[in-house]
C-alpha cells in the first residue's frame, strides 16, 4: 500500500474517529455511559467502509469502545466525583458481579458471530431507550435494591451485556439505579465508575481472544485496534469533564429525555444495517 492510498483510507477513519471522540467523550459526561454508544456505531460503520470482513467489524468496535472507556470513564468519573455524585457503597458491592459478568460476556463475544454481536448492541439500545423515556417522573420501581441476590444479579447482567455491547455500564446501569430511587445525576455519576469497573477486563479479554484473529486491519491489538484508540482516547478524555459539568446545569428530565433519544437513533442506524 503506497503513502497516497495509506492517507485516503487511513486519513478519513482518523478524522472520523476524531469526531467520535469529541462526541463520545460529551455523551461520556453527560450521561455516564463511557462514550462506547457513540464510538461502537462510528467505528463499526467506518469499519465496514474500509472493507473489513464482516464477521470482525462488530468485534474491534467492541474491544477498541472499552479500551477508550479506561481512559474515559476515569476521567468522567472524577469530575463526577468532585461533586459527590459516585456512590462508592455500590461501587464496591458490584465490583465482584460486574467483573465476573465481563469475563463471561467477553468470553461469549468471542465465539459468536459479528451480526450477533449488532443484534444485541441495537436490541438493548432501544429496550432502554423506551424505558428511560417512557418512564413517569417517579423513575422508581423499589426505594432500594430489594435483596442482596437481586443487587448482585443487576451488577452481573451489567457487565455481561456491557462487555459484549463496548458500553461503559451506563446504558444499563443509569435505568437501574434510577429505578430502585438513585438521582439521575447520582446515577449518572456513579455509571462513570462502572465504566472503570467493566473496561479493564473487558480490554484485556479481547486483546487475548482476538490475538490469533485472521484479517485484522493494521495496528491492531488482538481485537483492539490502536489506530482508532491513539486518535480517539485523547479527545473523549479531553471532552468528557465538559460533559460532565453541563449535566449538572441540565434539568434531570431533559437528561433522561436525552440519553433516550439518542439511543433510539443509534439503534435503528444498527437495526438499519443488519436489514439492509
Amino acid at each position: 500500500m503506497d503513502i497516497s492510498h495509506f492517507l485516503a483510507q487511513y486519513g478519513v477513519f482518523i478524522l472520523a474517529m476524531c469526531g467520535a471522540g469529541i462526541f463520545g467523550g460529551l455523551i461520556a459526561g453527560l450521561l455516564g455511559v463511557g462514550g462506547g454508544i457513540v464510538i461502537v456505531p462510528v467505528l463499526y460503520f467506518v469499519l465496514g467502509a474500509l472493507d473489513t470482513p464482516e464477521d470482525l467489524k462488530m468485534k474491534i468496535a467492541v474491544a477498541t469502545s472499552l479500551a477508550t472507556i479506561v481512559v474515559t470513564s476515569l476521567s468522567s468519573a472524577r469530575s463526577h466525583a468532585s461533586r459527590g455524585a459516585v456512590d462508592y457503597d455500590l461501587l464496591r458491592a458490584w465490583a465482584l458481579p460486574v467483573v465476573l459478568g465481563v469475563v463471561v460476556g467477553t468470553l461469549l463475544a468471542s465465539i459468536a458471530k459479528g451480526w450477533v454481536l449488532t443484534l444485541i448492541f441495537a436490541t438493548v439500545a432501544l429496550l432502554v431507550a423506551i424505558n428511560m423515556i417512557a418512564r413517569g417522573k417517579d423513575a422508581r420501581i423499589w426505594a432500594d435494591f430489594p435483596n442482596q441476590a437481586v443487587k448482585f444479579g443487576s451488577g452481573s447482567i451489567v457487565g455481561l451485556i456491557s462487555s459484549m455491547m463496548g458500553i461503559g455500564g451506563g446504558t444499563l446501569s443509569v435505568p437501574i439505579l434510577t429505578g430502585v430511587g438513585y438521582d439521575i445525576r447520582r446515577a449518572v455519576g456513579t455509571a462513570s465508575a462502572i465504566g472503570f469497573l467493566i473496561a479493564i477486563p473487558g480490554t484485556i479479554g479481547y486483546v487475548l481472544t482476538g490475538w490469533t484473529a485472521v484479517g485484522l486491519p493494521p495496528g491492531s491489538l488482538g481485537y483492539v485496534n490502536l489506530l482508532a484508540f491513539v486518535a480517539l482516547v485523547p479527545l473523549t478524555a479531553l471532552f468528557a469533564p465538559v460533559g460532565a459539568r453541563l449535566a449538572h446545569t441540565i434539568p434531570p428530565r431533559a437528561l433522561a429525555y436525552a440519553f433516550g433519544g439518542f439511543l433510539i437513533v443509534t439503534s435503528l442506524k444498527m437495526f438499519s444495517d443488519l436489514i439492509f
